[in-house]
């Protein structure tokens, strides 16, 4: 193929593509983050507002829906360039907040300082993103285009050099391309961690008339949502990824696997697919060169055991969504056993940049085993939630503390769990531990694909693990054995503990099914199970002794063993809060006017701690039960 005529090409696109993006500078241009997350917290009703206040006041504005900044906690996220300010970023913005920065900013010079979350640059006016102590960690590369780019118009993505590193494959040799990735030491962001330029290099020794290559998107990890964020952000940068990865191994036909329940990223999919046809950068010929491929969609069930490979292919053939044995893996006999490249959205992402920037500037971060950057979900009992990208090597308590701003409410740290449901539970001792994947993996931990829940110390860890065993439990696909039988067993001994009615031997045999588990099931969802009551009895077994001998929960989480109590030199007579907002009647007032719990109708549904005014804070939790009936009395005859 002729070099010079895909640069020429090329070039020609983008030169068009900056024009128009150069002309939406002409005027002041509002970004309004409409990803799931912005829509969740109100992001529609705000652009509504926003765009009947430019017609009202007859102001000249352009206004574009984006993707996630990352900054979730503070959506709805409005970010405002006006000629002769910086570009600013406003969060937590209401409809009235919407209507105050139309008016008084875009009307006229007022940047309501009062409302900004951040600059996007260094300047004089407001503090930017990278002066706050999250912005000095992160590292935005793959996501570095996510909030600022209109993601259904490939031309933002073109004029800020998307689809460059694509032009630039197609100048060289297949080979020269998969041995870019392997120099790169690029590792699969899915869970797996295998080195993805090995998976391209087998793939493209094997000889064969039809291959495919498969973005997938199955992402179902409680708590995790980095892949839905970034094909909702930013699908080209996807897109891209999975063509270079066509152009290396021989492939004409890819596939991006998205779960139904994900409808936006499917729809921002469909049309960035859609674009990238009529822009020549799909189909026949791409970009004038000799290289022809095309993609299609397709729409899971929402199994979380179809994020497994074998298990996805049998999905999309039609089948039942169950692993098969390996060999033979994917790449050399998968998708109608044809040789099938997989890899997730992160991994792809990932792509343009190394073969735009070079295998040795992505060496250059992270740490010599697990080289770039890693993208995180920050969830659970942390300030600012969301998503951040970060070096590899990171600490924990850098994303916990500097990136996540702590633990909210002023309660302690107690753990993180990390790498989905079949990841592991860190304690505090693990902080300032670096985060790679060979660093979790001796752990006990496992870096999955980013999902991080930040856990206090109001969460008991028998409970935790009890609630991710029974994820996992719920999606085994029911194939093997010890998955199937051995994570129900252990789901049952888990249930018993949290309900006060653990036995001594329980823990050890936990401990044997944990193992027995892992080493019977076929594919990773089965092997990797146990990770979480592994971890939990490493770390917390102290809370399994407690549940057990003494049927107690030191985190009083568990309902079966709290009770609910009212302090009586604590509880203010003339206040009847607490008997307003029990649903079963169970709160009443004793002769000296003193609140009493009967414990034979409280359903523990904690209405009654929550409204104690918390000048009184008379309403405590217990445990174990008993300790109730020691303290007076507290159920009526």
């Amino acid at each position: 193929m002729s070099s010079s005529i895909v640069a020429e090409t090329y070039k020609k696109l983008q030169q068009e593509s900056r024009t128009a993006w150069e002309r939406l500078r002409e005027h002041p241009l509002i970004l309004v983050g409409t990803a799931t997350c912005g829509r969740a917290a109100g992001a529609l009703e705000v652009l509504k507002v926003i765009k009947e206040e430019l017609e009202k006041h007859a102001i000249t504005a352009r206004v574009l829906e984006v993707g996630c900044m990352g900054h979730c906690y503070a959506e709805p996220l409005v970010t405002v360039y006006k000629p002769g300010f910086p570009a600013i970023s406003y969060g937590y913005v209401t409809a009235g907040i919407a209507a105050r920065l139309v008016q008084d900013f875009l009307g006229g010079d007022d940047p309501c300082l009062e409302f900004a979350l951040a600059a996007l640059e260094t300047n004089d006016m407001v503090p930017s993103f990278g002066d706050f102590p999250r912005g000095m960690i992160e590292k935005p590369v793959i996501l570095d285009k996510c909030g600022l780019i209109d993601p259904e118009e490939i031309e933002h993505y073109i004029a800020l050099g998307g689809y460059a590193a694509l032009a630039r494959a197609l100048t060289r040799e297949p080979g020269w391309v998969v041995e870019e990735i392997k120099a790169s030491g690029l590792r699969g962001r899915g869970g797996a961690g295998f080195p993805t330029g090995r998976k391209w290099e087998t793939c493209r020794l094997e000889p064969a008339d039809e291959k495919y290559v498969i973005c997938n998107a199955d992402e179902g990890d409680p708590g995790a949502f980095m892949d839905r964020a970034i094909l909702e952000s930013n699908p080209h940068e996807v897109l891209e990824g999975l063509a270079i990865a066509a152009y290396a191994v021989g492939a004409r036909r890819g596939y991006f696997y998205v779960r139904a329940e994900y409808p936006l990223a499917v729809q921002r999919v469909k049309r960035a697919i859609e674009q990238a046809r009529r822009y020549g950068l799909l189909g026949t010929g791409i970009l004038g060169s000799s290289f022809s491929f095309d993609v299609d969609v397709f729409q899971g069930s929402g199994a979380f055991v179809c994020g497994e490979e074998t298990a996805l292919i049998a999905s999309m053939e039609g089948e039942p969504g169950l692993p098969r044995h390996r060999p033979p893996f994917p790449a050399t006999a998968g998708l109608w056993g044809k040789p099938t490249v997989i890899n997730n959205v992160k991994t792809l992402a990932y792509v343009p940049h190394i073969i735009e920037r070079g295998a040795q500037w992505f060496r250059g971060i992270g740490t010599p085993g697990s080289p770039g950057t890693a993208v995180f979900a920050l969830a659970g009992k942390v300030v600012n939630t969301g998503l951040a990208e970060v070096p590899m090597g990171t600490t924990l308590r850098e994303l916990v503390y500097d990136v996540g701003s702590g633990i909210p409410g002023g309660k302690a740290f107690k753990a993180v769990q990390i790498g989905g449901p079949s990841g592991g539970c860190l304690p505090e001792a693990a902080l300032d531990m670096p985060i790679d994947f060979d660093s979790l993996s001796q752990a006990g931990a496992m870096m999955g694909s980013g999902g991080m829940v930040i856990l206090d110390e109001d969460d008991c860890m028998v409970e935790i693990a009890r609630f991710f065993l029974d994820f996992t439990q719920k999606e085994s696909c029911g194939k093997c054995t010890m998955c199937r039988l051995g994570t129900r067993q252990m789901l049952d001994i888990l249930e018993s503990i949290t309900k006060g009615r653990g036995r001594p031997g329980d823990i050890e045999l936990l401990q044997e099914l944990a193992e027995d588990v892992k080493a019977g099931s076929l594919c990773a969802l089965g092997r990797t199970a146990p990770n979480p009551v592994l971890s939990t009895l490493r770390y917390f077994r102290d809370e399994y002794e407690a549940h057990i001998k003494e049927r107690r929960c030191p985190a009083l989480m568990c309902q079966d063993l709290i009770a609910y109590y009212i302090l009586p030199e604590k509880c203010e007579r003339s206040c009847d809060a607490c008997v307003g907002s029990c649903p079963v009647e169970a709160i009443y007032a004793n002769e000296d006017r003193i609140k009493v719990i009967d414990q034979q109708k409280c359903v523990k549904c904690a209405s009654c701690l929550e409204a104690c005014p918390p000048q009184y804070k008379a309403v405590v939790k217990l445990s174990p039960p008993e300790l109730v009936t020691g303290r007076g009395a507290t159920n009526r005859a």
